[in-house]
C-alpha cells in the first residue's frame, strides 16, 4: 500500500490537492495532520507534535489493516525536519511505500489563494505572515512541486506519477 505525504506552507493547497486525489481514486483514505493536533487554543510545541505524529501513525496503521483501503493521502505542514523524519520512519516501519512531495508556490499565488480561502480559521494576517516567511524553507526541500500556475488535477497527476 502507498502513502502519499503532501507537505508545504499553510495556504499552498495541500488539503485541496489531497482531497482531490482521495476523491478521485477509489479506496483512498485522506488524513489531515491538523486533525491529529486539534487542541484549542493551538499549541504547536514538541510534546503536542510528538502526540500528533503518534496519532497519524496509528491512523495510517489502521487504514493499512483495512481491506477496503488501497492508498492513503496525508497532508500536513511539517516545518520541522524531525517531524517529517518521524513520520517517514514510522511509515517505513509499517513496510509501506512512500511518495513524499512538498508543494510550493510564489508569494503572489500564496496571497491569492489565501484571500480565496476565507472559510479556514487560520487565514489571518498573523498566519499569512508566518506562511510567507516559510516559503524559502519549503522551497529548499527535496521533491518540491511549484504549483504557482498549475491546476489541481495537474498537481495531482504529478504527485501520482
Amino acid at each position: 500500500m502507498k502513502v502519499i505525504i503532501i507537505n508545504g506552507p499553510m495556504g499552498v493547497g495541500k488539503t485541496t490537492v489531497g482531497k482531490y486525489i482521495s476523491e478521485n481514486n477509489m479506496g483512498t483514505a485522506f488524513i489531515d495532520g491538523d486533525w491529529c493536533l486539534d487542541i484549542h487554543p493551538f499549541v504547536g510545541n514538541r510534546e503536542t507534535k510528538t502526540m500528533a505524529i503518534d496519532n497519524i501513525l496509528h491512523m495510517i496503521d489502521n487504514y493499512r489493516k483495512c481491506s477496503v483501503c488501497q492508498m492513503i493521502v496525508l497532508v500536513w505542514l511539517m516545518d520541522n525536519h524531525w517531524v517529517y523524519e518521524s513520520i517517514i520512519e514510522g511509515i517505513t516501519k509499517l513496510q509501506m511505500d512512500i511518495r513524499s512531495v512538498t508543494l510550493i508556490c510564489d508569494k503572489a499565488n500564496l496571497l491569492r489563494r489565501w484571500e480565496n480561502d476565507r472559510n479556514c480559521e487560520w487565514r489571518t494576517d498573523k498566519w499569512l505572515e508566518i506562511s510567507v516567511k516559510s516559503l524559502s524553507y519549503f522551497s529548499s526541500l527535496e521533491n518540491s512541486i511549484d504549483t504557482s500556475d498549475l491546476s489541481i488535477d495537474k498537481v495531482a497527476d504529478m504527485i501520482l506519477l
